[in-house]
């Protein structure tokens, strides 16, 4: 089965009771249906992946290794179809998992995971505290800072560009525009 959104949102809220994860959850939903469109693909099964990505998150906080190891079996009690599975398990790719994107919807997966969180931050550092105003020019003046957003993996960004056949800069303008409609439901 593949959830509707509504189900997969009542799923991942069993599992993470942190409202900073489904937050997280919510932008990434949000550029991957954007993605989605880009590619003239489902956008309701690719918001969905966004929404379930991080299913374990806060079951493996504490052994990050075994982050999207714990979320297929979450997902199979819940019926979740095997497909939608895999693009769960992908996106942890050379992180905690060896299980590679292999289709549109995983590369971007991997690629928006971490982009999502430091476009965020980038967001809420501005006068602003919004995404309204933010340009590319500013996300990478961030990007350059390590010091910034330190948590945010950069290489995997840069690799997840690569897989998307996207130039990065084009990866990280389209995820602008694609989390600023949603900016207040994701704690902006």
């Amino acid at each position: 089965m593949i959830p509707t959104r509504e189900q997969a949102l009542n799923l991942l809220k069993q599992y993470n009771k942190e409202e900073s994860h489904i937050h997280h959850a919510l932008a990434v939903e949000a550029a991957m249906r954007h993605f989605a469109e880009l590619y003239n693909e489902d956008p309701d099964l690719w918001g969905v992946a966004g929404i379930l990505h991080d299913i374990d998150w806060e079951q493996t906080a504490q052994t990050p290794e075994k982050h999207c190891h714990v979320a297929p079996e979450m997902l199979r009690n819940a019926g979740v179809d095997e497909t939608l599975i895999h693009s769960v398990q992908s996106h942890g790719y050379g992180i905690c998992t060896d299980i590679e994107p292999s289709n549109n919807l995983e590369k971007t997966l991997f690629t928006i995971d971490e982009l999502t969180g430091l476009i965020i931050t980038a967001g809420l550092v501005r006068p602003s505290k919004s995404l309204s105003d933010l340009e590319l020019k500013s996300v990478k003046k961030k990007w350059k800072d390590k010091a910034f957003a330190r948590g945010v993996n950069r290489e995997i960004i840069k690799q997840g560009a690569e897989k998307m056949n996207m130039p990065l800069d084009d990866v990280i303008n389209e995820t602008i525009i694609a989390l600023r409609p949603v900016e207040k439901s994701i704690g902006m």
